[in-house]
């Protein structure tokens, strides 16, 4: 049997600055997923910041997965898997006073 999968970028040239959350992802037929994300623009050198990976069964009300993901400098790419989620997904986190990030996010889905 073939397995589905199913890839979207949720984000496309967004800036980040000071807190930043994502756009859903739907993904409850799923059994895992990739989060990418691509800096295509630092302001300042990333050292050490991540994004966060909430859950959520509705959309609306989020918590805490667990799973954390490193922020690339320009032109890196960088990724997180999670498996055994709800039915929603976004990424979160907060970046310093004068950080600001140009980004693209992919979620790619398995099944």
């Amino acid at each position: 049997m073939l397995r589905r999968s199913h890839t979207t970028v949720i984000e496309r040239d967004r800036v980040w600055d000071g807190g930043f959350e994502t756009e859903p992802c739907e993904a409850g037929w799923a059994g895992e997923a990739l989060f990418f994300v691509r800096t295509l623009e630092a302001e300042a050198h990333l050292d050490n910041l991540r994004a966060r990976v909430q859950i959520s069964p509705d959309g609306l009300h989020w918590c805490d997965e667990g799973t954390e993901l490193r922020l690339g400098d320009t032109a890196e790419v960088t990724f997180a898997k999670v498996s055994g989620f709800g039915t929603y997904l976004r990424l979160v986190g907060e970046l310093p006073d004068g950080v600001r990030l140009r980004v693209i996010v992919y979620v790619a889905l398995k099944e």
